[in-house]
């Protein structure tokens, strides 16, 4: 079956063909590091997580790369607050981001890129677009000429800010030759802050930074580019008309792939409304997998409407899968096993259906409960499509206490002491575990 992608660009879902065949270069906007993650960003995150599992469960080839903006307005301006050096703040941020995604198990991602560690690249990228006329300087800085792309705004079908674009950063100058004209690079300013370039002293716009990255790591064209539906204008509107305009090359990516946002009460979640959770303070409430399975347990186009109430919702759906595993030792119905398989499969190649291909699983387990079988090609099934979840778990974690119960129970079976073997269970139930006897000994559980 072929993998098919809703790609923004076209607004349609379209077939996965990549540009080589098996290989994928696969890129996704990272954070600004001025500060922590909000679990709204690592929706997004966690999400192309699982996506580019899925594609390597499929075996393509994926290099996947996330990038940091570790210099910009915002890091330089809580730096400031903060009396600390700006580049110091931002690459603090960025180890704490990286130990936040290996806490939700978000380890996909080939390598983390610094804008700082690329800024021969960004320059050369500036000096060719004004030489080629696309760009032109300012008292204050280098522009893109807006007027010089007649294709902007395809990605978005629009060319000016609306009032939702919160995120964006806006570039005011009154010597732009066009309102929507967007900085390249920024000349230098008090601050200090700045790298040495032959169009003058000063560091890069938000835009440029992205398609320098990938042009050196995959060439003026590669396959997929991700991020929240909140970048798609105006930062992948202009990453497109820089690079296009540089190799005259169509189309520069192949495929748009945008998330909804996580919203707090049917707000956005954000840093300027202060309705944020960062994920050091929810793992303090919730176990990791609670927190994963919650965000990719939604269609990744979908929006979350966060909440305690979704967080129970995940835990308890979790338990029953995990229960499901654990207690997979009866003989499998290769039929039905068969039809899961097609039924999940097919739910996850139809732009990576995570809410469908749940809801499959989900059904299999209810008619496996009823007809009481699967065994271990299930299991082994569930095993492999947890290397794309990431979030079932496959052993019983059972307290010494109640270990100790159990086995002292099987010791009153054994020699026939049946009063006492019913004390043991009545004990153990008691403690809020169930126990069931099979042929090789017993099986606990949390009740």
């Amino acid at each position: 079956m072929a993998i098919k992608i809703y790609n923004t660009l076209s607004r349609k879902k379209e077939v996965f063909k990549p540009l080589k065949q098996d290989e994928v270069n696969f890129f996704v906007c990272g954070p600004t590091t001025y500060n922590y993650a909000h679990i709204g960003n690592l929706k997004t995150y966690t999400q192309f997580d699982l996506i580019v599992n899925y594609l390597r469960y499929r075996k393509f080839k994926v290099n996947y790369i996330l990038n940091f903006t570790d210099i910009d307005d915002k890091i330089i301006n809580q730096a400031k607050e903060n009396k600390e050096d700006p580049l110091k703040l931002s690459s603090k941020f960025c180890k704490i981001f990286v130990e936040d995604m290996e806490s939700l198990d978000n380890t996909a991602a080939s390598k983390y890129i610094k804008a700082t560690e690329r800024m021969d690249d960004i320059i050369s990228q500036v000096e060719r677009l004004i030489e080629k006329e696309f760009a032109y300087k300012t008292s204050d800085g280098v522009y893109f000429d807006l007027k010089k792309d007649k294709d902007y705004g395809k990605l978005s079908g629009r060319t000016v800010l609306q009032a939702e674009d919160a995120t964006t950063r806006v570039d005011h100058s009154e010597e732009k030759k066009n309102k929507g004209d967007f900085c390249l690079w920024k000349f230098e300013k008090e601050d200090g802050i700045s790298w040495e370039a032959s169009f003058g002293k000063g560091r890069p716009g938000w835009h440029i930074e992205d398609t320098a990255i990938t042009e050196k790591e995959f060439g003026p064209q590669y396959d997929i580019h991700g991020g929240a539906i909140d970048l798609i204008f105006p930062h992948h509107e202009a990453e497109i008309a820089q690079m296009e305009s540089l190799s005259g090359k169509k189309p520069f990516v192949k495929y748009w792939m945008h998330t909804g946002f996580l919203d707090m009460k049917k707000e956005k979640m954000s840093k300027s409304i202060g309705n944020i959770i960062n994920l050091r303070d929810l793992l303090k409430k919730q176990n990791k997998e609670t927190i994963r399975f919650t965000l990719i347990s939604q269609h990744y186009r979908n929006r979350i409407e966060f909440s305690d109430e979704i967080l129970e919702q995940s835990k308890n759906s979790l338990k029953k899968i995990n229960d499901f595993i654990t207690n997979l030792d009866k003989e499998d119905n290769q039929e039905s096993l068969e039809k899961l398989k097609e039924d999940f499969y097919a739910a996850m190649d139809d732009d990576f259906n995570t809410q469908k291909a749940l809801t499959v699983l989900y059904e299999f387990m209810n008619d496996s409960n009823k007809t009481k079988t699967g065994g271990k090609q299930t299991l082994k099934f569930f095993k492999d499509i947890n290397n794309i979840f990431k979030a079932f778990s496959f052993t019983v974690d059972i307290p010494k206490e109640i270990e100790d119960l159990a086995k002292e129970r099987k010791l009153a079976r054994d020699s026939s002491n049946w009063e006492q073997s019913d004390k043991l269970r009545n004990l153990i139930e008691s403690k809020g575990y169930t126990i069931e006897d099979k042929k090789e000994g017993y099986l606990l559980k949390k009740q």
